[in-house]
């Protein structure tokens, strides 16, 4: 949206600079400006404050500019060499990455080659044209071996450079600062002409880069130049949309520096220029203020601010090195006390990560991708995310079909063995805004439609505890205690498929012999074996699912149902996706309905969920284009519980969809059940991301963060509610420690023994393939929850069969 106060030429900005002590905004008292500017960031904004963990790299401190203010820039006899080296470079990306940040800050100086003659001659001697060229490849060796995604603060550079770095760094920055070209501040400085630094505001925005900018306040500029700079940078980003933030940053002196003898901005002056600010900047423009440079952080969140900026755990703030990073559980405190919720996130925020075709280089838009949470966030899981490389196995022993080599990550993903998910819930719960308006709605016994599921998806901080304990009451009203699960087998009888789904990491194909190992089809009697086996074992339901291979007909499916009855005339047949009877059906020529009556005949009595992915045909089209769509899926089912058979509801989530996907599929399905009632469970499967192709492509996330883990099941028990009791846990993909806490997040079923899992385990899962009583009783019984065995259809059974 446009802001009334924007302008674009250069003879309105002097307008505005000779009357902007008129204007209506700066004639406001403090009190009310800044409730004006809190109110129109929290329209924007909600209650959610963002801050980018990062690792903070000084290429080098030489500079062309001597501003009289600052302290980074010196000369070369002060410093060891006139550049970082690469191995100096890397060693701080590597201590950034392995404390858990995402974005790698390059600061220089401005085109130091220019006026100091060992810049030059290192340069040369190095074999770069510039330092632009070597911030450059300083940038592709980060993100190539850390991950790390770069930000460059090159200063005012021009279309070439900047169109260089776009290749290797998501964003750039410059401050505009002021554009009062008479302060003595800048004196020394020809790089911070006005001219010169809207040009490079304005052709970063032709080019297309997510770009930071900003004011820096009490450096002899009055509120007027404030104005008028924070004015030409919304008419810039008016005719671009590319300024993803603005920073407000208060001049502090510093020994030994031109200004060191003049006052610090008062804080009112700064408090005002971020509501300001806040006001005269689009509402899609994100206003950031240092945290680092006040002692009160409460004021600057009452002026308008929703982002902190870049905090290193790692790292001084080389530009003002007496004034250290707030610890970041001081920065969540003093952001929770004013009823906001803290969110880490990448160099580039979600409106522009989530846009990769218009803002970001090819070659770097998986990168982002693999930092990203599902709303383009940074993922909030503790640990370090380093790039996954593999090699193909010729002995897949684990299941997965691919080798990983170098650096392993230690953040928790979906499939890992290696190491148990943050402790969310239970914690201290507490929502503001639209996440408690939701919650009291859900309370009083209100329907969460579409809008109202993705608030509480986006759910931060401690906003995640109050879902989680909104859905835990609710799960104990409606099932009390009891904690379920059920002995069964699951039998996989061919891994060949005609079908490409692009997260399968089971199915194999002609195509693939060489690369994924060997195909299989098991016989009847081969699966009549291992039927009689599970039920020698106390199993009381054998799950049954494969590819669709080549060679059936639907009959197949009904031959398969018929071989288990009789191996096991009382075992329950819990079998064939949506997918795979509508294919049987279609391949026969028959009606759904007929064909499910005769599976019924031969002994099916319920059908699994799975086939469903996301029931959203955009990102089916990404995920499995050739399969059947989301009103084929719903349709398999609202016919199969017409005709008396029960299934159950899955998601799989966390690859490449956002929460407005995960919030329309449990409409949809939620809607059906309104209609038929024939579901009996909702079961989350996070997708682990460790083998599946469509990551291997680099084109999907790393399966969904904790974080959003425990929300889909929490939300999953809000959404149903009344409707669907059962909320179940899939321990194969989220490991024990997993299942137990989202016990208390609305779960009450840990799902089945499986006895033989092998598709999660082909996608790269390492909780193995079984699990028996005693497992389960250790998950639930800390908790103070009875565990108790059931049937497919959830009927308690008094006594194992075992």
């Amino acid at each position: 949206m446009r802001s009334p106060l924007a302008g674009s030429t250069p003879q309105e900005r002097t307008g505005r600079r000779r009357s902007g002590l008129q204007h209506p905004l700066l004639s406001l008292p403090l009190g009310e400006l800044t409730k004006r500017a809190r109110a129109a960031r929290d329209a924007a904004h909600g209650t959610r404050i963002t801050y980018s963990p990062k690792v903070f790299i000084p290429l080098t401190r030489l500079c062309r500019d001597r501003c009289a203010y600052c302290t980074f820039a010196t000369a070369p006899a002060h410093v060891p060499a006139p550049y970082l080296t690469p191995d100096e470079v890397l060693a701080i990306a590597h201590r950034g990455a392995e404390a858990g940040c995402h974005e790698a800050l390059f600061t220089l100086g401005e085109q130091p080659e220019d006026r100091y003659a060992a810049a030059r001659s290192w340069l040369d001697e190095h074999g770069y044209d510039s330092t632009v060229h070597y911030l450059s490849e300083m940038c592709r060796l980060v993100v190539t071996e850390t991950g790390l995604l770069p930000h460059a603060n090159a200063g005012a550079i021009g279309r070439d450079e900047l169109a260089l770095l776009r290749t290797v760094a998501p964003s750039q920055g410059m401050m505009v600062e002021s554009l009062n070209p008479s302060l003595a501040a800048h004196r020394g400085a020809p790089d911070k002409v006005p001219a010169r630094r809207l040009a490079t505001l304005e052709t970063a925005g032709e080019l297309a880069i997510p770009f930071t900018t900003g004011i820096l306040v009490g450096i002899g500029e009055t509120p007027a130049d404030r104005l008028e700079a924070l004015r030409a940078i919304a008419a810039s980003h008016h005719r671009h949309g590319h300024v993803q933030e603005v920073i407000v940053q208060n001049f502090l002196p510093k020994p030994g520096t031109g200004m060191r003898h003049v006052p610090a901005c008062p804080e009112p002056d700064f408090v005002q220029a971020i509501a300001l600010a806040r006001l005269v900047l689009p509402s899609d423009v994100h206003l950031q203020a240092p945290p680092n440079l006040s002692d009160d952080l409460g004021p600057l969140l009452d002026a308008g601010i929703d982002d902190w900026g870049g905090v290193s755990p790692v790292t001084a703030d080389h530009v003002n090195p007496e004034r250290p990073w707030p610890a970041l559980d001081v920065l969540r405190a003093a952001t929770e006390a004013r009823g906001c919720a803290l969110a880490p996130r990448l160099t580039v925020y979600p409106s522009f990560a989530l846009d990769p075709t218009r803002w970001l280089d090819e070659g770097l838009r998986f990168a982002v991708q693999d930092r990203s949470d599902a709303e383009g966030l940074g993922r909030d899981d503790p640990g370090a995310t380093w790039p996954e490389r593999h090699a193909a196995a010729t002995n897949v022993g684990t299941g997965a079909e691919v080798v990983q080599i170098g650096r392993r990550s230690t953040a928790w993903y979906s499939g890992s063995g290696t190491v148990d998910p943050i402790h969310l819930v239970p914690g201290s719960p507490r929502a503001g805004g639209a996440v408690a308006e939701v919650l009291d709605g859900v309370r009083v016994g209100q329907v969460p439609g579409e809008a109202e599921l993705v608030t509480l998806l986006s759910a931060r901080g401690p906003e995640v505890a109050a879902v989680a304990g909104v859905a835990d009451k609710l799960r104990a009203a409606t099932v009390g205690d009891v904690v379920t699960f059920v002995r069964n087998r699951n039998i996989n009888y061919t891994n060949v498929c005609t079908y490409r789904c692009r997260f399968c990491g089971f199915s194999k194909g002609p195509l693939s012999l060489n690369l994924r190992g060997a195909p299989y089809l098991l016989t009847l009697d081969d699966i009549a074996g291992r039927v009689r086996e599970a039920w020698d074992l106390g199993a009381t339901e054998v799950c049954l699912q494969g590819g669709i291979h080549p060679s059936f007909d639907g009959d197949f499916y009904v031959d398969v149902a018929r071989a288990v009855k009789e191996a096991a005339p009382d075992i329950h047949v819990h079998g064939f996706t949506a997918l795979e009877v509508t294919e049987g059906a279609r391949r026969l020529g028959e009606p759904l309905a007929v064909y499910l009556r005769r599976l019924m005949a031969a002994g099916l009595r319920s059908l699994p969920g799975t086939a469903a992915e996301i029931l959203d045909d955009e990102i089916r089209a990404v995920l499995c284009p050739d399969k059947i769509n989301t009103e084929e899926w719903l349709e398999c089912h609202r016919v199969a519980h017409s005709v008396g058979l029960r299934s159950n509801i899955t998601i799989m989530f966390g690859a490449v969809e956002q929460p407005v996907h995960w919030a329309r599929h449990l409409i949809r399905t939620r809607d059906l059940q309104r209609e038929t009632g024939g579901f009996t469970e909702f079961v989350g499967l996070p997708f682990v991301h460790m083998a599946a192709p469509i990551y291997l492509k680099r084109a999907a996330r790393r399966g969904p963060t904790w974080r959003e883990v425990v929300l889909m099941h929490a939300i999953a028990r809000i959404a149903y509610h009344g409707l669907i009791d059962n909320i179940q846990a899939s321990w194969v993909k989220l490991g024990a420690a997993g299942a137990r806490q989202l016990l208390l997040a609305g779960v009450n079923d840990l799902g089945g023994t499986l006895m033989d899992e092998n598709i999660s385990r082909a996608a790269g899962a390492a909780h193995g393939q079984a699990l028996e009583h005693d497992d389960f009783a250790a998950i639930a019984e800390p908790l103070g929850r009875r565990l108790v065995e059931r049937t497919t259809l959830y009927d308690v059974l008094e006594g194992s069969r075992r």
